[in-house]
């Protein structure tokens, strides 16, 4: 079953949107960036999410200790980390308890990482969608990202197969989440794992 990650969650009414619509992963955004939110924001947000839906920390060449503050924090349960990862990080992470995310730009996934998923994006918030056929099939959870939107989605889930689907820029409207956007967005999703 392909699960949902909405990332860029930055005010109540996106946790609000993201609870009613049933998502499996909320993204909050630590890397400089116009979703950025601060510790503090994130703690609040992450109070506010539906119990089964997993809070992500998106962070970019973030050191490890920082990473686990917010772990520690209770502001995330898993750590999606972009640019450079090196191994020993990956695995102090994991031992303090945190799963993983490492972040591949385009189609170049190194299947020696241990981390505990592996995400092919487009680029951080480009919003731009990936060549799909390229992209290698792999026996490790995969993540889909970069340039998805509620248009393309069913088709990038049939190319994919991705366990997993990320959108952030995709379910906005004028820079902001649009609740109805979400709502179609996994309505998609779903709908394209009964066909």
């Amino acid at each position: 079953m392909v699960k949902v990650k909405i990332c860029g969650l930055m005010k109540p009414a996106d946790v609000l949107a993201v609870n009613a619509a049933d998502a499996d992963f909320a993204g909050f955004v630590f890397a400089p960036s116009r979703h950025q939110v601060s510790l503090e924001t994130a703690l609040a947000l992450k109070m506010l999410l539906m119990p089964g839906i997993k809070a992500v920390g998106v962070f970019v060449n973030e050191s490890a200790d920082d990473i686990l503050a917010a772990y520690k924090a209770g502001a995330i349960d898993i750590a999606q980390l972009h640019g450079k990862s090196m191994p020993t990080e990956i695995t102090r992470l994991q031992q303090a308890g945190l799963q993983v995310i490492q972040v591949f730009e385009r189609q170049s996934i190194d299947l020696t990482s241990t981390a505990d998923y592996l995400m092919v994006d487009s680029g951080k918030g480009s919003g731009r969608l990936l060549n799909l056929k390229a992209i290698p099939h792999i026996d490790r959870p995969l993540i889909l990202a970069g340039g998805l939107t509620s248009e393309n989605i069913a088709q990038a889930v049939q190319i994919v197969r991705p366990d997993i689907v990320d959108v952030s820029s995709g379910v906005e409207t004028a820079g902001h989440k649009d609740a109805s956007k979400i709502t179609r967005f996994i309505k998609k999703v779903k709908e394209e794992i009964l066909l």
